[in-house]
Formats: C-alpha cells, sequence, structure tokens
C-alpha cells in the first residue's frame, strides 16, 4: 500500500506553516524587506535542505537583495524551527524568489494586449 503523502511533503508544508509565523518577526526587525509570504517549501528527500520559494509586497529592497537578506537570516530561522518542530534535524534553508506570480501578470497583461475584448454589443444577438 502506497503512502498519500512523502515524508518530503509533509516536512515542506510543516516548515512553509512555520516559517510563515517565524516571518513576522523578520519584517519587523528588517522592515525594508517588506512583507513577506512563504508560497512553497521544497524539501529534498533525504529532508537535509530546502528551498523556500516567496513573494513580498512593498520593502525599499529589490527582490535579489530581499533573498540574500532572507538567506543571512537562514541559520536563525533554522534555529527557531529545530525548537519548534519535532524533527531531529531540520533542513538547511535557501530562500529563493518566487517570480512565478510576475510572470503570470505579465502574461496574462501580454494575452489581453492580443485578444480584442467583447464589445457589449455582441450580447445583442441572442
Amino acid at each position: 500500500m502506497a503512502r498519500e503523502f512523502k515524508r518530503a511533503d509533509r516536512v515542506g508544508a510543516e516548515l512553509r506553516r512555520e516559517l510563515a509565523e517565524l516571518m513576522r518577526g523578520i519584517e519587523q526587525e528588517r522592515p525594508e524587506i517588506g512583507m513577506v509570504t512563504i508560497q512553497e517549501a521544497r524539501v529534498s528527500r533525504d529532508i537535509a535542505h530546502a528551498r523556500v520559494f516567496f513573494t513580498r509586497m512593498g520593502g525599499a529592497l529589490e527582490p535579489v537583495q530581499a533573498e540574500f537578506l532572507l538567506n543571512e537570516f537562514a541559520g536563525r530561522l533554522r534555529h527557531e524551527l529545530g525548537q519548534r518542530m519535532r524533527m531531529r534535524s531540520v533542513p538547511a534553508l535557501k530562500f529563493v524568489y518566487d517570480t512565478s506570480i510576475e510572470r503570470g501578470a505579465h502574461l496574462s497583461a501580454l494575452i489581453d494586449e492580443v485578444v480584442p475584448k467583447p464589445s457589449s454589443n455582441d450580447n445583442e444577438d441572442d
């Protein structure tokens, strides 16, 4: 009988929840980062490493700078996760800025430019 969820997936979901709470403290300490949202935590099969994808709103820093700063906090966050989570070892964290939302908005804008908008007169034929 196969398991529905792999252990790495469960650990990733738990990491995402816990990091979302821990981010509040980082945002207060370093407001220039902006409001950080943890989108996903992908954990390696051996649970040794986790890539944490994030987006953010506001903040004075460029996304690359925010990513660098969060990676500077990774050790501290890992330590705090170790105190919160019931695991023998917590994965090493690598923060990655998630551009998928921006790419989606850009693609949507491109589609809107190409596809003509239906006029209100089109519905009168019914």
